[in-house]
């Protein structure tokens, strides 16, 4: 198959939204070819709040590149079911801060939407929605060096959510921001994510972070990353942040989940420490 992406309309939707059989990533570079991803076969449920941990350099982040059509695979399948008419594919929320600076705050989270062709009264009452729902009413005429980070991110945040993905790609956007502010950005994204129930494919190196949002977390191994394990997180929704950290059992789940993920984070700073001689 050569499509990039083979986008399925199908006449009863699938019970997944993302299905990717042996998905593999090579880049070619002057030292020779480097293997990102090996093969990788993963069905991910629509509306699943899909999380993806691992050590670093294990390809999570290529990964959510080729699901966002910002990479070509080099082998297997990926298949996207169909996403409602007038409706973007995917919308992605960075790391880093991705905002435009010469626009304001209500601009940047009206971005897609004015590329969509809008209607302005339309932007205005969506982008009004998502600005309230993250706190940032009064600050809609603020430019993003007046910000702090976290209020960066959360313009991120709407802007995402106003545009209404089909999928929502997250590659660690909350890794920059100190314990108090992540907590609170996770539960302001845990209330939307409530209201929408988007599918979310969310990379963290965080395993109570991965428990705290996610329905499913799949363990990558060293590279070259493949999926090691797939955990269902049992927790009902919704969720309350501290509340569930309070309990037994999520402390036994992180410290199952960080047992299979140590194996592999060892060995990648073994492949880093022999690389380095």
């Amino acid at each position: 198959m050569t499509a990039e992406t083979m986008m399925r309309d199908h006449a009863v939707a699938p019970d997944w939204k993302i299905r990717l059989r042996d998905l593999s990533k090579v880049f070619q570079t002057n030292s020779g070819p480097f293997t990102a991803l090996e093969p990788i076969t993963l069905d991910i449920p629509t509306g699943c709040f899909f999380m993806i941990v691992g050590p670093s350099g294990c390809g999570k982040t290529t990964l959510l590149r080729i699901l966002a059509g910002l990479e070509k695979r080099t082998s297997g399948t990926m298949e996207i079911s169909a996403p409602a008419a007038n409706r973007p594919s995917n919308s992605m929320v960075f790391q880093g801060d991705s905002l435009f600076p010469w626009m304001n705050v209500f601009e940047n989270a009206a971005y897609g939407l004015r590329m969509r062709g809008l209607p302005r009264a339309e932007i205005k009452d969506i982008v009004g929605h998502y600005l309230q729902r993250t706190g940032l009413s009064r600050f809609h005429n603020s430019y993003p060096h007046q910000l702090s980070g976290g209020m960066r991110q959360r313009v991120s945040i709407a802007r995402a959510f106003a545009n209404d993905p089909d999928i929502l790609l997250m590659d660690e956007p909350f890794s920059a921001l100190d314990e108090q502010n992540k907590i609170l950005l996770q539960e302001e994204l845990l209330r939307i994510w409530e209201e929408t129930r988007k599918t979310v494919m969310f990379i963290t190196h965080s395993v109570d972070e991965a428990v705290t949002l996610g329905d499913r977390i799949m363990i990558m191994t060293a590279h070259p990353g493949r999926s090691k394990l797939i955990v269902d997180v049992p927790f009902e929704r919704p969720r309350r942040v501290l509340e569930l950290r309070a309990r037994p059992e999520y402390g036994e789940l992180v410290y199952s989940i960080w047992g299979h993920l140590r194996d592999e984070v060892q060995r990648a700073r073994a492949q880093d420490e022999e690389s380095a001689k």
